[in-house]
């Protein structure tokens, strides 16, 4: 079994890789993620045109007023509902630019959704079972977070939120970056590292995190890493989907820190994220979960 959770099987990733390879040319990447970032940046005051015509003026004047701390429920569902831009932006620049089908930056469909169920089933089995292991308490104790009514009534439209968010940045980071650089280059240093660190540096924010900023661009570049090993193994989206999706429910739908993007969670830890020395604390058993959700949906797969 160690065998099997070491080796580096990289097989399916040719397969994955294949409708990118007609127009693998760097320019076009570096051209297309210009082209994803201006789609995307023409598109977002568009959304706010609508939600100011749609809605009151005070429903208006309060979302936009929370947007930049997400406390509330809806500003943190429309900021992860506005991820759909994303998946817009790739999808046109795929077939603008590369002259491909947006659904081969997933990898085959049916394959991915298949794989993605054996891992969501895996990493639940895994929560249940850490949630059951001692310590039986947190220190600080959790805060209670959301309303219980309330938090089971936004549940179908949270899980469907964050299911765009982590899919939209895996088809982004795993899914066009990482085909169009592996058509490229050969070399799998290339494709794995690059879009991690990426993938690291856009969680830089040291105005929410302070001193612990490049911590978590760490701690972010690796799960990337983790993500692209399993997207190499699998051939498809499907499982680095199901880890991004498993791990972002866990921390802003059950347990999150005090304060920014805390507005869905049932529970709150005794700590916000500007808390450096409380979040350097955490990180480590953070990565911890981490690297064992990422050896857990390995051996989901059997890969």
């Amino acid at each position: 079994m160690l065998k099997t959770v070491f080796a580096f099987d990289y097989s399916a990733h040719a397969r994955f890789v294949a409708p990118a390879r007609d127009a693998a040319e760097v320019w076009r990447l570096v051209l297309g993620l210009i082209l994803a970032v201006f789609i995307i940046w023409v598109s977002a005051p568009l959304l706010w045109q609508v939600l100011f015509y749609g809605l009151s003026d005070d429903a208006y004047r309060t979302l936009y007023d929370d947007f930049e701390t997400l406390l509330l429920p809806q500003s943190l569902l429309l900021m992860l509902f506005s991820f759909g831009f994303v998946w817009l932006a790739v999808a046109a620049v795929a077939l603008m630019l590369h002259q491909r089908r947006p659904e081969t930056l997933i990898g085959s469909p049916p394959i991915a959704w298949m794989q993605a169920k054996f891992v969501i089933v895996a990493l639940a089995i895994l929560f249940a079972v850490l949630f059951m292991l001692p310590p039986y308490r947190h220190d600080p104790p959790l805060q209670e977070g959301a309303d219980l009514g309330r938090w089971i009534a936004l549940l179908a439209p949270a899980l469907l939120a964050i299911f765009i968010q982590t899919s939209a940045e895996e088809v982004l980071f795993r899914g066009y970056m990482q085909q169009q650089l592996a058509a490229r280059f050969s070399n799998p240093l290339v494709w794995l590292f690059v879009p991690s660190a990426l993938f690291g540096l856009a969680h830089y924010a040291p105005g929410t995190y302070g001193g612990n900023a490049w911590l978590v661009v760490i701690w972010a570049a690796i799960f990337g890493l983790f993500a692209a090993d399993l997207t190499a193994r699998s051939g498809t989206l499907g499982p680095a989907i199901a880890l991004h999706f498993v791990t972002n429910i866990s921390a802003l739908l059950l347990i999150a820190p005090q304060g920014e993007m805390s507005g869905l969670a049932l529970y709150r830890y005794g700590f916000s994220a500007a808390d450096e020395a409380a979040v350097r604390a955490f990180l480590p058993v953070d990565f911890a979960v981490m690297l064992v959700s990422w050896l857990t949906a390995r051996l989901a797969l059997r890969r």
